[in-house]
């Protein structure tokens, strides 16, 4: 897993659109860097982390949205009483760039602290 730690040391660059999205093989490539992150729709990458209450879901939401700020690259949640499904996409290209992964490493390193 040397890779995510590549992942997890980069910054997110501002997208406005015009770039493509990555290709098939750039984010078959890029999510065997990741654990347990899902490929959805060939455009968005997602993952469910479960907690062991309410209080511990929320604190983790407040992290990721502290990381979200600092990286200016933000995902959508969806959160229960002890679970949070997180989901990335570059919404300005219509599918996913490396943001995307690079916020997945970092908030699976946020997860497992």
């Amino acid at each position: 897993m040397n890779s995510v730690c590549d992942l997890t040391t980069k910054q997110c660059k501002p997208c406005e659109g015009g770039v493509p999205p990555l290709s098939g093989a750039e984010v078959a490539a890029l999510l065997q860097q990741l654990d347990g992150w899902q490929l959805q729709d060939d455009k968005r990458v997602a993952k469910t982390y479960h907690f062991k209450n309410h209080y511990q879901t929320m604190a983790f939401v407040n992290a990721v949205a502290w990381l979200s700020h600092r990286e200016d690259h933000h995902p959508d949640m969806l959160v229960g009483y002890n679970q949070c499904a997180v989901i990335y996409m570059t919404h300005a290209i219509g599918g996913l760039s490396e943001n995307d992964f690079i916020c997945a490493a970092k908030i699976d390193k946020l997860f497992s602290i």
